[in-house]
């Protein structure tokens, strides 16, 4: 029979996820701990490992193939002597379906209606292949492209084919469709040929990449938060040659122990800092109620060659600035490998953001649902500034407070923007 290899669940949430890569092969013998395969989840890439030992009889998922359930058998570890060749893979389990309503009493049957010709310029999928100036030109005109013939590469419509229409052509009309079956469900194919005829010009030179999991989830996530939750934006000005002065200290005094601060580091402290001083801000609303916690958990945003992902630094308020330091370049590797485990980047309360080492002076970053605020920060420049009633030049960053104006009141997030600049301004207050 054979010992059946799983897809495996790598988070509480996961349902589905891609069989990325397999990193071994038929006739191959592993043993407990002997890493199989790489999962994508709609979070991270991560790394599956053999809890049986045998040899690889049969891979039953190919690597790539995305939306395999949680529990669909992927591969089959034969044991001495077995033959495992004509396995298939089993269906991940499913729910017991509903039974189904009793049927009302039986009508005839309608006589389905042949299929209209297809038209001159009509594409697969009932889009129509058009130049954007053909469209502009058709759309002054109050030309149908439906019934105009192209003339260009795979009968696309052109300008020269437009302007010879006459306006208002169209085909001829056609014959009703049958009725759909009462259980025919609606296609969403057509939507997606609109958009794309709208959207997507496929005269200009380019190429097609697949998304994947983690940049499907990023998009959803992030149109979900900007349709669903009202922002508020709070930007402060922030002096920063106290804090980079602490810091060039603190390395000094770090170095023996093998440790480096980075700016971010501090920020990350000052964040939960302020946090911890405002609670009202370190918060989720859920809808019917408020969830206040009592402990700053930030979230800091990393890029990876996949997409962005939130690695947490726990209890950030009452961690030392180098144990920080020291778990965020951990985290931030293993997030870019995919290695981070689930627990390592869901939950957080608020997030940090920091485009400053691009050169960024100042942006406005989208909440991270369910989490009420998040923090971006700008580069620290040169600019005048007025020091002690008179104008002087100092190192200046600018940081914007995006809040959940659902849960968070402005005046709340004002007290918390202006406690942030405080503490970097003043470092000390936060370390000591």
């Amino acid at each position: 029979m054979g010992i059946e290899i799983k897809m495996p669940a790598l988070s509480p949430t996961m349902e589905e996820g891609t069989l990325a890569k397999w990193l071994v092969k038929e006739g191959d013998t592993v043993k407990s701990g002997d890493l199989l395969a790489e999962i994508e989840t709609d979070k991270a890439t991560m790394e599956f490992e053999a809890v049986d030992e045998g040899v690889i009889g049969k891979i039953l998922v190919a690597e790539g193939t995305d939306n395999v359930k949680v529990g669909t058998v992927i591969a089959v570890i034969a044991g001495e002597g077995e033959d495992v060749s004509s396995a298939t893979a089993a269906p991940a389990p499913s729910p017991t379906p509903a039974p189904a309503p009793a049927p009302a009493a039986s009508a005839p049957t309608p006589t389905p209606t042949p299929a209209p010709a297809a038209q001159p310029a009509a594409a697969s999928g009932s889009r129509v292949k058009a130049s954007p100036l053909a469209r502009r030109i058709a759309a002054d005109k109050g030309v149908d492209l439906a019934g105009v013939t192209g003339s260009g590469p795979n009968g696309r419509i052109v300008k020269a084919d437009v302007e010879g229409a006459k306006p208002g052509a169209a085909p001829a009309a056609q014959p009703a469709a049958a009725a759909p079956t009462p259980t025919a469900a609606p296609s969403a194919a057509p939507a997606a040929a609109e958009t794309k005829a709208v959207w997507f010009d496929d005269s200009i030179p380019h190429e097609e990449e697949k998304l994947s999991n983690i940049r499907k989830t990023i998009a959803r996530r992030l149109t979900e938060s900007k349709q669903t939750v009202p922002h508020i934006y709070l930007t402060v000005d922030i002096r920063l040659d106290a804090l980079l002065k602490l810091r060039g200290e603190l390395n000094k005094a770090l170095e023996a122990r093998g440790v480096k601060l980075s700016v971010n580091d501090l920020l990350i402290k000052a964040l939960g800092v302020a946090l911890a001083r405002t609670p009202k801000c370190n918060v989720t609303f859920t809808g019917d109620k408020l969830i206040k916690y009592s402990r700053a958990d930030v979230s800091v945003a990393v890029s990876t060659p996949t997409g962005l992902i939130t690695p947490i630094v726990k209890d950030a308020a009452n961690k030392s600035v180098s144990a920080i330091a020291t778990e965020m370049k951990d985290l931030a590797a293993r997030a870019r490998e995919g290695k981070l485990q689930p627990h390592e980047y869901q939950g957080g309360t608020a997030s940090l953001s920091n485009m400053g080492m691009y050169g960024i002076k100042q942006f406005e970053a989208v909440i991270n649902p369910p989490q009420g605020m998040i923090m971006a920060i700008g580069a620290g420049e040169k600019r005048p500034y007025i020091i002690d009633d008179a104008l002087g030049v100092a190192t200046v960053m600018s940081a914007t407070g995006s809040f959940d104006h659902r849960a968070i009141d402005g005046a709340d997030g004002a007290e918390m923007m202006k406690i942030f600049k405080e503490l970097v301004e003043a470092p000390m207050g936060m370390i000591a």
